[in-house]
């Protein structure tokens, strides 16, 4: 298993390097000057270049990539052009706030979406069912920031029950600032966990030793609970790992939207203001946080599923065979 574990994150250095890579020459590429943004409109000649001098924005393109590389490899994203403050004390000082986000959106989910597939798996083809999956095909088609500009009309201007805009400070203003933003992000992927759950629990209802259980007597919710369910657990953790590692790094337009102090909404003023250092270092920082959910979640399946460990145990154990 550490074998495995060290070989994953080894992957990780190609994925950073072709990630920075497509960033920084789209930024780079994109219009804007970011010494005019610094200076602003009224700033003289001389000064933009004085400051594009000072940026390093009058080197090769080529050379600039390779400097930010160089100083990646030794843990420096850099001061960003905006603020001119180090890019990694404002990332670790937005991303608890965008994982706080996540964390909810994927308990929403959860709640909605694994309740409605296993009752839409258990009531195939009845008109449950087919409202249960025409919602679920709803929640998947539909924008996260239309629902959100939505429920921010309904909930915080029409009705006046919850805040639509900031961060709580304290623990229940933090879950009533918290509630908007989190049902936005979770909707989506509660329509794609209760579609996951569905299908898994569906390959699993009629395996024999679901039939054998009931013969037995044993009640029908330990059967969902601890047959069903469980058995049907793979998939499910596929999805939700996949979605949540998304959240962390897609919560930009909710997060702009609820003004969320969080990551997504740093990177989308960033963008704005071509703060090309801040912009690269948050997606180098997101996409190692992905390839890190990803790697959890693979490790899950082994104690999810016993039969994983197992096999990957006889795989080991026939290498050492061969060798």
């Amino acid at each position: 298993m550490w074998k495995y574990i060290l070989k994953r994150l080894l992957l990780m250095i190609p994925i950073l390097i072709g990630v920075t890579f497509i960033v920084f020459f789209i930024m780079s590429l994109t219009p804007g000057d970011p010494a005019a943004v610094i200076l602003g409109d009224q700033a003289t000649a001389e000064a933009l270049e004085a400051m594009r001098v000072e940026l390093g924005l009058n080197k090769p393109l080529v050379v600039r990539y390779g400097n930010f590389l160089w100083d990646l490899i030794h843990g420096d994203l850099g001061i960003s052009y905006r603020n001119r403050i180090p890019v990694w004390p404002q990332i670790i000082d937005k991303f608890p706030n965008t994982v706080v986000l996540a964390i909810a959106g994927i308990l929403v989910a959860l709640a909605i979406g694994i309740p409605v597939g296993i009752i839409s798996a258990k009531k195939q083809y009845t008109k449950l069912d087919n409202i249960s999956m025409v919602l679920s095909l709803i929640g998947v088609s539909m924008p996260n920031f239309w629902l959100g500009l939505l429920l921010s009309l309904l909930f915080a201007l029409k009705l006046g029950w919850l805040p639509s805009q900031g961060m709580g400070q304290g623990f229940i203003p933090l879950l009533r600032s918290l509630v908007l933003p989190a049902l936005t992000l979770g909707t989506g992927v509660a329509a794609t966990v209760a579609r996951m759950t569905r299908s898994s629990m569906l390959e699993v209802i009629r395996q024999d030793y679901i039939s054998t259980a009931r013969a037995k007597g044993v009640a029908e919710g330990e059967i969902t609970r601890r047959h069903m369910l469980r058995n049907a657990m793979i998939p499910i953790v596929t999805a939700v790992g996949l979605q949540f590692g998304v959240l962390l790094g897609g919560a930009m337009l909710t997060e702009t939207i609820f003004s969320w102090p969080g990551l997504g909404r740093l990177m989308v003023e960033s963008i704005n203001s071509k703060d090309i250092p801040m912009v690269l270092g948050a997606t180098v920082f997101l996409a190692m946080m992905f390839s890190i959910v990803n790697l959890i979640v693979d490790i899950i399946y082994a104690f999810v599923d016993p039969r994983i460990k197992s096999q990957y145990k006889k795989a080991n154990a026939s290498k050492r065979v061969k060798v």
